[in-house]
């Protein structure tokens, strides 16, 4: 954003352009409050709050990390090798109470996330309960995911609509702008020459606010939305891997590989992190 208004401004500066002139707050009122009612004509208060989460949580860095992906291939392994160890009915009690297994407190960060929680336990639970074949509990997380990704596309849908209408919105201001001044024709050649210019910054606006500004903030956090799908998909592969009949640790390689490559962790990294997981839950037991 710095970037933009830094070129923009600065390259019109150096035309000898005035800042001021470009100070329009009457043309930022139409643009933004006409811009405001059609979001608020076209989506309900819950898709304009998680617009609104959006926005914000372009400004903040990625959560999805290495380390959180290299944590979370942890929890994997110490809940699919305290099921092998205890039998899979053992995991009830965990996924019942989250909060309150011995498992899951080791990873706090895992606990933060509910959607997540839920996500791994409600799938789990089908599993503890038997009779559900794992080409069902795939077609549930499948579902899952595919109602979640539906939630988090629309507040992008809708950025991108609000981005799509600036330019028009911008020429709205401009019109009006025109119907001053063609209202005060007549007058002195410096007022005229004023209220073209006001007018003109409409459209200027719009325009810079679409594709400088909402345009990619829309495609930001779809970017986010599909880096948190990733994320989604490395739990659900590494759960039906394991309740195929797969080793913890191979499960939990399964997992590893769905992981995009900037941000996953080696072999011998997981493996290191697995093991000292496992040597650290004997000695807390002891």
């Amino acid at each position: 954003m710095l970037v933009v208004l830094g070129a923009v401004v600065g390259g019109y500066l150096l035309e000898k352009g005035s800042i001021q002139v470009l100070l329009q707050p009457a043309e930022l009122v139409i643009i933004g409050g006409a811009a405001l009612g059609t979001v608020l004509i076209a989506n309900p208060p819950a898709t304009i709050i998680a617009m609104a989460k959006g926005i914000v949580g372009v400004l903040a860095p990625s959560k999805y990390t290495k380390s959180m992906y290299l944590d979370s291939l942890k929890m994997l392994h110490a809940l699919f090798s305290h099921a092998r160890k205890n039998g899979i009915v053992k995991l009830e009690a965990d996924i019942e109470e989250p909060h309150k297994s011995q498992v899951f407190a080791k990873f706090p960060h895992f606990l933060k996330d509910h959607h997540t929680v839920q996500y791994v336990c409600d799938t789990l639970r089908m599993a503890v309960m038997g009779g559900v074949e794992p080409f069902q509990l795939d077609q549930m997380m499948e579902l899952d995911l595919e109602v979640h990704h539906q939630e988090t596309s629309a507040p992008v849908s809708a950025l991108t609509s609000v981005a799509d209408s600036l330019p028009g919105l911008g020429i709205v201001a401009a019109v009006l702008g025109v119907v001053i001044t063609m209202g005060s024709l007549g007058g002195p050649p410096e007022e005229i020459g004023h209220k073209v210019a006001a007018a003109l910054v409409g459209t200027f606006l719009g325009i810079l606010m679409c594709y400088g500004f909402f345009g990619p903030l829309a495609a930001n956090m779809a970017k986010a939305n599909q880096a948190q799908a990733q994320y989604y998909n490395c739990l659900r592969v590494g759960i039906i891997s394991f309740v195929k009949g797969c080793a913890p640790i191979l499960a939990v390689e399964f997992a590893r590989r769905t992981i995009p490559h900037r941000v996953r962790p080696t072999f011998k990294e997981m493996e290191a992190a697995c093991k000292a997981s496992g040597a650290a839950a004997p000695a807390a037991a002891a």
